[in-house]
């Protein structure tokens, strides 16, 4: 009988004690036990999601993230036949809101969190692609790296530009598609390309800044495909305090620093 007063009286005396603990710390002790976050993330971001969700951990410590990189259309059909991902970043706005549209994902955390550069980029010494036109018809040109237009942006954004100057005739014959631009990033660097079309965040990274020369293509030639960068919670991440953390991290300070140090506006 003893005993069991005693127990009693610790339960009494401790069980108030850790309520006050917790509340004392507020929902920081809750945050940080964690949880586990499933992120699709557009080929271009195939670097800067490492940055990002090592930024994101330095808060919540405990929160278990995966990454998945695909060209967006990929992406998005993977969470279209059910894959189980909480957030989709993709490389432009259509393939979030078309989510959105199919009831896969809420409305209100449909977000554009940056704007990507496209650039042409060559590892030949000898090829100036200040002319990009010019670098097309070059007789020297065989294979023009690009990614698959249908289910990449930047694959969409490259075909504009050609579109645009002219050239998409002389340059179809020479296309290398990747189905995604860190394949078409791939084609160029081994040099089964004379040069491509990649994101900007590619060629900054540190695997590949020291290779080649690029050149930035101006925005006003892609205009109607623009890159805006969205990001949205799946039916599954609405379900998730952890994955909501992580878009409401995407909007903030630490997360837009390393988006604009890999040349993401």
């Amino acid at each position: 009988m003893l005993n069991r007063a005693a127990v009693l009286f610790a339960v009494s005396v401790l069980l108030p004690l850790a309520d006050a603990a917790e509340g004392a710390d507020g929902n920081t002790a809750r945050h940080r036990r964690g949880g586990e976050v499933s992120i699709a993330a557009a080929a271009n971001l195939v670097y800067t999601i490492d940055a990002l969700n090592s930024e994101f951990r330095k808060t919540y410590p405990e929160t278990k993230l995966t990454s998945t990189s695909g060209a967006s259309g990929s992406l998005f059909a993977q969470i279209q036949n059910g894959a189980p991902f909480d957030l989709f970043l993709s490389a432009d706005a259509d393939f979030p809101a078309r989510l959105v549209q199919a009831g896969l994902g809420p409305p209100s955390s449909l977000r554009i969190f940056a704007t990507g550069r496209l650039v042409a980029w060559t590892t030949r010494g000898d090829l100036d692609l200040h002319d990009i036109a010019g670098a097309v018809r070059h007789r020297s040109v065989r294979r023009i790296a690009i990614a698959q237009p249908q289910t990449a942006p930047y694959g969409r954004a490259a075909k504009a530009v050609l579109d645009q100057l002219g050239v998409i005739a002389d340059a179809r014959p020479k296309f290398v598609v990747g189905e995604s631009v860190t394949q078409t990033a791939q084609f160029v660097e081994t040099g089964n390309a004379d040069f491509g079309f990649v994101a900007l965040s590619l060629v900054l990274s540190p695997r590949l800044q020291a290779r080649g020369t690029w050149v930035e293509v101006p925005a006003a030639l892609y205009a109607s495909v623009p890159l805006d960068h969205a990001v949205v919670l799946t039916r599954r991440g609405e379900q998730n305090p952890a994955a909501k953390q992580y878009l409401d991290f995407l909007g903030g300070d630490p997360a837009k620093k390393i988006l604009a140090r890999f040349g993401y506006k």
